[in-house]
């Protein structure tokens, strides 16, 4: 299982799809973005078309480990992104802990993950932003411990860090 994080639009998608592609010929991908604007419907259709019909295609913006039960046949199954997925969690009121420990325990080995790395600036102000920075470090890590490659892509280059 690999991990892929970095600051945002910082090239992670291009190299978890870089990465897919020499893991075999049966991928998945699970899409946890909803098209809740006309910004994030545009990020979505963009991220589409770099796919292409090069993978198969699942959207799930909450229950992933559901998804993951059913993609272990796969050679290798990308999920992207942590970053949305806790967001969705907290926009709908989902307990985060048993959520993560759902998607820890369904984890099959062949995924690329990808997450943002964002507590790596100025402390947020309010409580809730606090909350959700510290609540993905967590996840991260909990990933990163459990993952057998880890990589930290800064300016469009991924460097292995596990």
């Amino acid at each position: 299982m690999i991990l892929i994080t970095g600051g945002e639009r910082s090239g992670k998608s291009r190299l978890a799809l870089e990465l897919a592609l020499k893991k075999g010929e049966k991928r998945a991908f699970i899409a946890t973005a909803e098209a809740i604007d006309e910004e994030m419907s545009s990020r979505i259709a963009k991220h589409k078309e770099e796919r292409g019909n090069l993978f198969v295609t699942y959207e799930e913006p909450l229950d992933i480990h559901e998804i993951l039960k059913k993609t272990g046949d796969y050679d290798v199954v990308v999920v992207e992104c942590m970053t949305t997925w806790l967001g969705n969690l907290f926009h709908y009121g989902r307990n985060i802990d048993e959520m993560v420990e759902k998607f820890i325990g369904s984890i099959n080995g062949n995924e690329i993950i990808v997450s943002n790395e964002i507590g790596m600036g100025v402390i947020p102000e309010n409580p809730i932003t606090r909350t959700f920075v510290e609540a993905l470090g967590r996840l991260n890590a909990r990933i990163a411990q459990i993952a057998d490659e880890v990589y930290f892509v800064v300016t469009g280059i991924g460097v292995k860090i596990k």
